[in-house]
């Protein structure tokens, strides 16, 4: 940081915008500042909203927020059109439980599929837990399952999901999550 320049701290969540706005207050003032934003210094008198943006992101915000509506775009649309999928993929997943769980669990998981389908992670989990249960019914291994388990990619909450699913529609699930904990 040059020795002319007053450091500013950033509050933790700073947005690109806020140092912007934040340095700007002190151009205003005639006051020399600067601040560290994600490795990048940023001075009052020669920042500006664009300047900024192409330094840190390499992007206009004109630019960046363009994409970021066309994500959400993307994203809505993508979700609408799982919505509208729900109660063919409802059918398609209770089959799917159906050709690997147990008869007894049957009515349980034509319960929940819907349930799962609508929430977070639309269904991911449900072939997660199928994939995993079909590994166990079949005399794969712990090992083998939890191999499987961890290449699927979770976060801890889509891991705690699953391994509860694992424990609920499985012989062998309370054990193997004791195991894979």
């Amino acid at each position: 940081m040059n020795k002319n320049y007053r450091e500013i701290m950033l509050s933790a969540g700073s947005t690109i915008q806020d140092v912007v706005n934040y340095l700007l207050e002190f151009k205003e003032k005639g006051i020399l500042a600067c601040a560290d934003f994600n490795g990048k210094t940023l001075y009052s008198d020669t920042v500006t909203m664009d300047s900024a943006y192409l330094d840190i992101i390499g992007k206009t915000k004109s630019e960046f927020d363009n994409e970021q509506q066309e994500r959400v775009e993307r994203l809505e649309k993508a979700k609408r059109e799982h919505e509208a999928m729900i109660p063919e993929l409802t059918e398609i997943w209770i089959e799917k439980g159906k050709s690997i769980l147990e008869k007894d669990r049957w009515d349980y998981w034509s319960e929940i599929v819907p349930v799962r389908l609508n929430d977070l992670y639309r269904g991911m989990e449900l072939g997660n837990c199928l994939d995993i249960v079909k590994v166990l019914n079949n005399d794969g291994t712990f090992d083998d399952a939890k191999r499987l388990l961890e290449d699927q990619g979770h976060s801890g909450m889509s891991f705690g999901l699953v391994c509860a699913m694992i424990r609920e529609f499985c012989d062998k699930g309370n054990e193997f999550v004791e195991y894979v904990g």
